[in-house]
This record gives structure tokens, sequence and C-alpha cells, in this order.
């Protein structure tokens, strides 16, 4: 029997731990506590990193897209003029894109009989945007009318503005099908002139709707780019003027054959 004085803490058979250890396993379940909530915070962080990193170029993308587009600028005036020289081009129209990056396209496009298309000639200024657009050459690919297909080169022509390169569907040798497209850039003027013409039979008809074409463009303003006024001035002191149809603008037999046997397709 026990004494009724003894201390129940100093029997060696007590089963009560000491206070300094009763707060010693306290401290240590409250640490392991803050362990694992701290991990569980840091593997959400990661989660919603990932989350957020995968849906992070479609949002930019979102966000970016309307600065991609071309508008129609309704209210910009026409900045160039082309003189009709047959009565189809009475169904002529005109457009004028511009870009969020600054860039500017004046718009030519004539229509046939049964909307047919004839022709385009599209005047490029040049913004921030031209660096990430299409090459030129593909550009007019996808521009051309009755498909798009790649394009191989199909001489040169002399025009008021220097020699403009011509273009045509590849494995086509059927010059009463093979519209034409054309390009030239001027770096100086930070401008590109291109299009593509179907009218004409055959080729040398539709080289001089070309040049004929070129020869009567003219500048209505250049507003603040001095060098596009330069290049327009440059160029009316080289008008060639309109032959008769079927006449070519270049007066070497490269350029006038509708498709040289001697030297293959140009």
């Amino acid at each position: 029997m026990r004494p009724s004085g003894a201390d129940p803490a100093s029997s060696p058979f007590s089963t009560r731990f000491h206070p300094a250890l009763t707060s010693f396993a306290d401290e240590i379940c409250a640490m392991v506590a803050r362990l694992f909530a701290y991990v569980g915070t840091l593997a959400l962080v990661a989660i919603l990193a990932v989350h957020f990193g995968e849906q992070l170029p479609h949002i930019a993308g979102s966000r970016e897209a309307p600065r991609s587009d071309w508008s129609v600028a309704v209210r910009s005036a026409p900045a160039f003029a082309l003189s009709a020289l047959n009565p189809d081009e009475r169904s002529g129209t005109y457009t004028v894109l511009r870009h969020p990056d600054g860039g500017r396209k004046d718009i030519f496009r004539w229509i046939g009989e049964a909307d047919r298309p004839l022709a385009e000639l599209e005047i490029y200024r040049f913004g921030g945007e031209a660096s990430s657009g299409l090459p030129p050459v593909a550009d007019i690919a996808a521009r051309m009318p009755f498909g798009r297909t790649d394009l191989e080169a199909a001489g040169v022509i002399e025009s008021k503005f220097g020699p403009i390169a011509l273009l045509r569907r590849e494995n086509v040798r059927d010059g009463t099908k093979a519209c034409l497209g054309f390009l030239k850039t001027n770096d100086d003027a930070a401008l590109r002139i291109s299009g593509w013409s179907c009218q004409g039979d055959g080729l040398p008809a539709r080289r001089s709707a070309i040049a004929c074409m070129l020869d009567r463009l003219t500048l209505l303003g250049a507003g603040n780019e001095p060098k596009l006024a330069e290049l327009f001035a440059r160029a009316e002191f080289r008008r060639q003027g309109c032959g008769p149809a079927g006449a070519t603008a270049a007066g070497d037999w490269i350029t006038e054959a509708a498709d040289p046997h001697l030297r293959g397709a140009l």
C-alpha cells in the first residue's frame, strides 16, 4: 500500500511525462503540420504556374491577333490613280487597307464578263508589320485567281519604275491560260508594287498589259513621304506610253517570246 503522502510524479512506475517533453512533442507536431502546409502550398503554386504557362501562348495570341489583321480604311483618300484605257476597266475598284503597325495597301482590281478576274495592282507601303508578312512571291501566289500554286520566273519587262520581274504558275505552258504576276520593290521608298494580269491573249499581250498598267499609274499625294514623291517624279521622266495590243515593253527576244524554247521557262 502506497503511503498517502507520496508524490505520484516521483514514482518509478508513473506513466505521466515531464512537462518539457510534452512541450517538445507539441512543437514537433506543429512543425510537421507547418511543413506539410508549406509543401502543399508549393505544390499548388507549381500546378498553377504550369497551367498558366500552357495558357499564356493562347492568351498572348488572342491579344495579338487583332494587330495582325489588315482592315479597310474607308476614310482614307486615294493616294494613286490609274487612267482608264479600255471599257473593261469600268468595273474596277479601289480599296485602301491599313495595318495597326503602320502599313498601307492601295489596291486596284478589275473584273470582266461573268465576274471573271482580269487584273490587280497593289501598292504596298511598308510598316512595322512588313518583316512578319508573307514573302513577296508567296503573297502574289495567294492573291492570284484560279487557285493558289507555286510560281516560277517568267522573264522581265521594262517600265517607268525600272525592271519588273514577271511570275507565272509552275508547269503552265499554255500562254492563253497563264496569268502573269509581277513584282517591283523599292527599298529606298519602302514600297512594293505587285499584282497580276489575265488580260490579253497569250503571254506577250499580258506582258504588254502589265507594262501599260504601270505606265498609267500616277501619284495623287505622298503625304509625309518625300521618298515616295521622288520615286514617282523620276518615273514620269521614263514614261513610255502604251503601245498597241500585243506589243511588249521589252525589246529583247527573251521577254518577247511567249515561251522561249532555247532557254526554257524563265
